[in-house]
């Protein structure tokens, strides 16, 4: 700032000197003293200067006035060559382009031009120009703009001459509007002179010419001059004649600028008709398809995929409605669109969608005019939204503090042998640290340790101290297998290394009739099969060899609980990976390194199917819209099929042989919301490359750009011991497509527009049944199968654990409310008032069923709160935690990406809930406010969120100041009361979970989210820690897993993290418990310390 200062000053003072020197000149030149200290020059200054310069122009210029000239205006380029742009900018200030322009124009006027002054004139103008804002509004008004095309045409033949005039248009051009004048007054004609074709001389001249011509047509009115005028054929003409003769690349940014003529032309419509009619979109195909990889060409590629994309014609999608393929008649609902509403995940860097987006630039905008600045509305505290009476009927949901628990009296303790019992696993604590997987804690054995040996290990050892110097797996190249354990004789191998050879013994893989294992029907009857004795036969000889390495899983009780669930499509079929279950990979997977260039030729694949369709086959294999079946078995093309619960496949279509367009479905009951994927696929041929392209999908960006990739789950894999969803696909990209659905949003016509999901696929078997998903599924039928295994693994002598149903859903399924705490050690007065007098934690997830991620997390959150891991008995007997693991069953169990049976974001309903529309938001809220009533307000509410823009694990919290802040607020921040606790429980998880990470945590309260629950529960309830929990679709780009992709394990493994913190941020509060702390203490000395860095008050 300081030189800045210093290079004003001085050339403040040149200026002035040259002023006292030689007056007579500058006068000439429109310099005047008076000049000088004029900030703003009014239109008269503009006039009187004309006729100062008027008159000083007929008077005959002596040698020495153009000497003096001349030297000025060397002073000036000089001045204005070094250092800042501030010295062109106190020049401006002080009008000096007024004054170099009316020195042109009297220059120009003259009978014989005197172009030593002239050309130098001109080098200033364009200098000075390009930080003049309102340069080419000065050049029209004082008619510098005419003169200038005078000079230019004159000097067609002079080289030099017209160099310089055409850099001063240039400039000129950058107005619109000065743009369209020059348009007007035959710019385009005189520039059409000058472009040739190839030719190696005046090429300096000629490259002017271009970007002039191209900065002309950012005008519609001279862009629909060059259509009507025939251009566009012109300029293709010359591109291609550049292109073919330019083979050392040595004249490009000529060709770039052609290229942007075209381009700007293509912004109207009927330039793109006219481009096509000169068959452009063959043209630059051509010219373009061998020139991919060529770096050097990198600006001319950018723009022709840019005007592709312009140019490609718009369709709409191959559907015969815009509105979902199921319906579900709403009681006393008008069906209706849903309006477009952004999302808490959908701030994204999108400045420039038809931008190839090959570089990781995937930082998300923080949008400021969301911020609410209304202190009123920020601080102010809602009443109920009910009658008060109605708040009892919650205190059934909260019977713990009712509950004499006499039958403690009757019971003998532990002698009961629980470990057991048929589904006890509850030593399981969920992390990625397990010696089968990779680790953390740096002292752990690399893996011979079973299971079992783990049981004494607390979360406490495996929690984030550092950087870990745990280094990725190698990443695997385009198409190999991802099954590191896949042998060639196929007995199967689990993930600790052991052979399972009991399920080839027991059905040989040339025996397996994989269409009828892969997709066991729900009803035990079997009555809609062809064969239903041999087909229920084959599945349960199947079941029988299910291994019981699974933890919490068991696909009998799942496939019972798959009976009471209740679809908007009656869904007759499970999905096998949901029966079966999942195991973990013993390994980490790495995010996918993006091979430089996979959009633009993805891009030009799509324009070689529009112009040259010969292998194109356009057979639709599979569609909910149309009659059953349309696949051929006997067929060479895949089959697909999506009808079971969380299913999602509207359409597929056989482009080609090896490859497919799909079409998800949108939301039932709404016209949008199509993200969410998962299908079953079938019919393949092994290690042959299948392309897939997700063609409807709905958000500007994703993070399929930057590493991630889907999730595959192969029914013969799982049959040979390796029962896993696993990272899929390669030659990844995501981008805007060519169709466009018409659509009224706020009363306002307007165009929807739809981007692309690309990747190939290389299936590990041949005729195998493989399930495609977006991420790791998790179905209500998994999650209602998973909390009986949970109950029965718990002993009730030590473990509270309660189902409750917290209401029923618009379709008719339970929403399960859970309380898990410890028993009170007897059912005396003392003991148990210390049980009902235990904080109350609440969390809930899955509001969003896309969110699958939200659902792994709660998972391990669970398994956690009941293992018997030193810290989760810490936690149930100093706290009582209230779990809604999924708020929409509805929307999970038909395929929804984020909205329930009425089409609602149920997320945005938490203000005015209706209990008949949105019950569970309804009655979460209404407990809420129940133990709000009763003076347990919770110590933290969380909701568990998934996010497809961000990576890493992050909160959102509220906060008054930083809103207030962030949005600059004339408000006095020093007149609000808040307590600035709310930073304290992401500052514990940024330290212990490795997922985790503080820098993308956000505390502002936007007015787009005031009918979240995080904003709702904070300002209606006063819970000052209430937080949305966001989860990345992706993975990490910091800490310990940094350039891994989550799997199943982080998931939970943060699920676990986030309930360790709930204890540690108790013991930071001023209100811990001696007794509290003095357990952690010894807990703390049996653990020798692991976690005394977190602890320290």
């Amino acid at each position: 700032m300081n030189r800045d200062l210093a290079d004003q000053q001085k050339a403040a003072e040149v200026m002035g000197g040259l002023l006292r020197l030689s007056p007579s000149p500058l006068r000439i030149l429109g310099l005047g003293e008076a000049s000088f200290h004029v900030k703003s020059p009014s239109t008269s200054d503009y006039h009187a200067g004309k006729d100062t310069c008027r008159y000083s122009g007929q008077q005959s210029m002596s040698s020495s006035d153009r000497e003096s000239i001349l030297a000025i205006l060397q002073v000036l380029g000089d001045l204005l060559s070094v250092g800042t742009d501030r010295r062109i900018r106190y020049m401006i200030s002080k009008g000096g382009s007024e004054a170099l322009l009316q020195t042109l124009v009297d220059m120009a006027r003259a009978a014989s031009p005197d172009y030593d002054v002239l050309l130098p004139l001109f080098r200033l103008l364009a200098k000075v120009g390009l930080r003049d804002k309102k340069f080419g509004q000065k050049a029209l008004e004082l008619e510098a703009l005419d003169v200038t095309l005078i000079l230019a045409r004159k000097n067609l033949s002079h080289s030099q001459n017209l160099l310089h005039c055409l850099w001063a248009l240039r400039v000129f051009s950058s107005s619109v509007t000065t743009g369209a004048m020059l348009g007007i007054n035959g710019a385009m004609e005189l520039l059409f002179k000058v472009i040739t074709p190839y030719t190696q001389k005046r090429t300096r001249i000629i490259r002017a010419a271009t970007e002039v011509l191209a900065a002309l047509l950012k005008s519609k009115s001279n862009s629909r001059r060059a259509v009507n005028r025939g251009y566009v054929a012109s300029l293709l003409r010359l591109h291609q004649d550049w292109h073919h003769h330019d083979t050392a690349n040595t004249y490009v940014p000529i060709r770039q600028a052609l290229l942007l003529c075209l381009k700007h032309v293509a912004n109207l419509r009927s330039g793109r008709e006219a481009f096509l009619a000169a068959q452009g979109m063959e043209v630059l195909f051509s010219t373009m398809q061998n020139c991919l990889d060529d770096q050097s060409l990198e600006p001319v590629i950018s723009v022709v995929l840019q005007i592709l994309r312009q140019c490609y014609p718009k369709s709409p999608l191959p559907l015969v409605t815009a509105s979902s393929a199921y319906t579900f008649p709403v009681p006393g609902s008008i069906p209706s669109e849903s309006l477009c509403v952004l999302t808490e995940e959908d701030f994204e860097d999108d400045a420039d969608e038809e931008v190839d987006k090959d570089s990781d630039c995937e930082e998300v905008k923080e949008q400021d005019d969301d911020l609410e600045t209304d202190v009123n509305k920020l601080t102010s505290k809602p009443g109920l939204d009910r009658p008060e009476e109605e708040l009892m009927q919650y205190k059934a949901m909260c019977l713990e503090l009712s509950c004499s628990f006499e039958e403690l009296e009757s019971q003998s303790g532990d002698d009961l042998n629980f470990e057991e019992t048929q589904y006890a696993n509850h030593h399981h604590i969920p992390t990625v640290t397990s010696p089968q997987q990779h680790g953390l804690n740096k002292g752990q054995s690399s893996g011979k340790q079973g299971r079992e040996d783990m049981v004494q290990t607390s979360l406490l050892s495996m929690v984030k101290v550092g950087r870990s110097t745990m280094q990725p797996v190698s990443k695997k190249g385009p198409g190999m297998s991802p099954y590191p354990n896949m042998q060639s004789n196929g007995v199967g191998v689990d993930s600790s290394g052991k052979e399972i050879p009991y399920i080839q013994a027991s059905l040989k893989q040339d025996a397996w009739d994989i269409d009828v294992i892969s997709f066991p029907m729900i009803s035990a009857s079997f009555s809609n099969s062809p064969q239903p004795r041999e087909t229920a036969e084959a599945i349960d000889k199947l079941l029988q060899t299910h291994p019981k390495h699974i933890p919490f899983h068991d696909p009998c009780l799942y496939m019972a609980k798959a009976r009471r669930t209740r679809s908007v499509a009656d869904f007759k079929m499970m999905a096998f990976p949901d029966l079966w279950g999942h195991h973990p990979p013993p390994y980490a997977q790495s995010m996918l390194e993006r091979k430089r260039g996979v959009q633009r030729i993805k891009i030009f694949e799509d324009v070689r199917r529009l112009i040259q369709p010969t292998d194109i086959i356009n057979k639709v294999v599979f569609s909910l819209d149309e009659p059953w079946p349309l696949q051929d078995t006997a067929s060479e093309c895949l089959r697909f099929y999506s009808k079971f619960e969380s299913g999602n496949l509207r359409k597929a279509i056989q482009v080609r042989e090896l490859e497919y367009d799909l079409l998800v479905n949108v939301d039932v009951n709404s016209s949008q919301h199509q993200q969410w994927f998962y299908f079953k696929v079938s019919g393949m041929r092994a290690a042959v490359p299948y392309r897939f392209n997700i063609i409807n999908c709905e958000k500007p960006n994703s993070q399929f750009n930057y590493g991630m990739q889907p999730t595959l789950y192969s029914v013969k894999e799982a049959l040979l011991g390796r029962p896993t969803w696993i990272r899929m696909g390669y030659e990844i990209c995501y981008y805007k497509n060519h169709y466009r659905q018409s659509t009224t949003v706020m009363g306002r016509a307007s165009e929807k527009h739809f981007y692309t999901l690309t990747f190939v696929v290389k299936f590990p078997h041949s005729e195998d049944a493989c399930y495609l998903a977006y991420h790791y599924p998790y179905t209500y039928t998994a999650l209602m199968t998973h909390l009986d295994i949970l109950e029965k693994s718990v002993n009730p002598n030590q473990v509270y654990f309660r189902q409750d149903i917290l209401c029923q859903t618009l379709g008719g399924n339970s929403c399960p409310l859970v309380t898990i705490t410890a028993m009170p050690e007897s059912n005396s007065a003392d003991h148990l008032e210390q049980f009902r007098q235990r904080p109350y934690q609440v969390i809930t997830a899955r509001v969003h069923p896309g969110e699958s991620n939200a659902s792994w997390v709660m998972k391990g959150a669970l398994e956690f709160l009941v293992s018997s891991d030193p810290v989760a008995r810490l936690l149930r007997e100093n706290f009582i935690f209230k779990i809604i693991p999924m708020l929409n069953p509805d929307g999970v169990i038909n395929g929804n990406h984020r909205c329930s049976l009425k089409g609602e974001d149920l997320n945005r309903q938490w203000l005015s809930p209706s209990a008949h529309l949105q019950p569970t938001i309804y009655h979460a809220k209404g407990l809420l406010y129940y133990l709000s009533s009763i003076g347990r307000s919770p110590r933290v509410f969380c909701d568990f969120h998934g996010h497809s823009q961000k990576k890493n694990v992050f909160l959102y919290g509220c906060s008054i100041k930083e809103t207030l802040w962030q949005a600059e607020s004339t408000v006095s921040t020093s007149v609000v009361l808040e307590d600035v606790g709310y930073r304290t429980l992401p500052k514990i998880l940024d330290k212990l979970a490795p997922a985790f990470t503080m820098s993308s945590c956000s505390f502002l309260v936007e007015k787009s989210r005031a009918s979240t629950a995080r904003v709702v529960v904070w300002r209606e309830m006063g819970v000052s820690r209430s937080y949305t929990m966001e989860s990345s679709y992706c993975g990490c780009n910091q800490g310990p897993y940094q350039g891994l992709q989550f799997g199943t394990s982080e998931l939970e493994e943060m699920g676990a993290m986030f309930c360790l913190s709930l204890l540690m941020l108790e013991l930071k509060s001023v209100s811990c418990s001696h007794q509290l702390l003095n357990s952690a203490a010894t807990l703390l000395n049996a653990e020798e310390g692991a976690l005394d860095y977190h602890l320290q008050r």
